[in-house]
This record gives structure tokens, sequence and C-alpha cells, in this order.
């Protein structure tokens, strides 16, 4: 099933245009990853895809089913706890009850923290209550924006496989990267730099 279709993309930051005739189409069981230089445009594409930037985007990009955006920061209110966080955030797009966001931390491995604030946290463990809501969204498509970052081996490995068990579930992932492919042929690659202006 056709997730998202994006066609003749074109992204303008500014006054610059930073990419032009972009076409993507995502579907249930897709891994797709954005890859480019710094500064190409990747999480400007990914916003856009999402209908979370519409200035300065053109073309016709089509989406169906549900979506969860997780950005490159992790969005959470420092002064909060890791479960005031994810009870109160908007992406989470079902209403979540407390168990099912301690469940949610036990299974990134913060088991025993969901009441520390996010301020007091590592960078790592902060990421790792900002995926947590992959646990909690009944999304579709998940759109991640370097997902991996601050994650030490085991948080990598979680992630890894929890994106696998999504695409095997029909979902479908976008996800920028500035490291090596790591799904093998389960990946697909958009080279942005084939796009720009």
């Amino acid at each position: 099933m056709q997730l998202l279709a994006a066609n003749q993309v074109a992204i303008e930051r500014g006054e610059r245009r930073l990419l032009a005739g972009v076409d993507l189409s995502v579907s249930s069981g897709d891994i797709w990853q954005l890859v480019g230089a710094n500064g190409v445009g990747k999480t400007s594409l990914l916003r856009a895809v999402g209908g979370l930037a519409r200035l300065g985007v053109a073309g016709e990009i089509t989406r169906h089913g549900t979506m969860l955006y997780l950005g490159h920061h992790a969005a959470l209110k420092r002064n909060l706890s890791a479960l005031d966080n994810l009870r109160f955030h908007p992406a989470c797009d079902v209403i979540c009850s407390d168990e099912d966001i301690i469940s949610a931390l036990a299974a990134v491995a913060l088991a025993g923290y969901e009441d520390r604030p996010i301020g007091a946290l590592s960078a790592g463990q902060q990421r790792r209550v900002a995926l947590a809501r992959l646990v909690l969204s009944s999304a579709s498509l998940w759109l991640l924006d370097e997902p991996f970052t601050a994650l030490d081996v085991d948080g990598c490995a979680w992630l890894e496989e929890r994106i696998k068990q999504h695409v095997a579930a029909e979902g479908a992932v976008i996800f920028t990267s500035h490291q090596p492919s790591r799904f093998g042929e389960l990946q697909q690659n958009l080279d942005l730099a084939a796009y720009v202006v």
C-alpha cells in the first residue's frame, strides 16, 4: 500500500532553492534513507513530505495513513519528567496511559527513569525518551531525522530492530543519517545530490 508520493518537489529555504525535481514513492514495508552532505536539504525535505513545512515547498505531495515525525532535536521539556514529556507531547497520536508510557520507557532501557527530569538525563538517555514515542505511536509512516544521534551501541541495535519490526508489520520509514546503510537490502537510498539546484 502506498503511504506517500512526492512528485517534482522543490524546496526553498529563505531566498535559496535547495532541491528541485524530487520524486519519491513510499509503500508499506519500505525503508528509505535520505542521504547527502550537510546543508543539502535532508531535514527540509523530510519536514516537507510530512506536511510540517509548506512555505518554500513546491510540487505535489500525497499522504495516506498516519505519520509520526521525530526531529533531530528530541523535543523534550527539560523541567518535565520523562513520563510527563511522553504524556503531553503532541507527537503521540494516541492517548497514552501511564502504564503504556512506563512500558515504552522500559522498552528503551529507561525503566526507573519515569519521574526524573529530562535535564538530569544524558543526551543518549534523552534520545531514548524521544524514541519511546515509536513504541507508543500507531502511525504507519515514521519520519525520523537523525534518529541514531547520541545513541550507544545497544541503543542503535534497539532502534534498528524496532524499525525492522515496524516495516515487517506493513509500516514504512524515511530517515536521515550521516552513517552508512544499516538495513542492507531492506533499505533504499535517495541521494539528494542528484536534485541540488
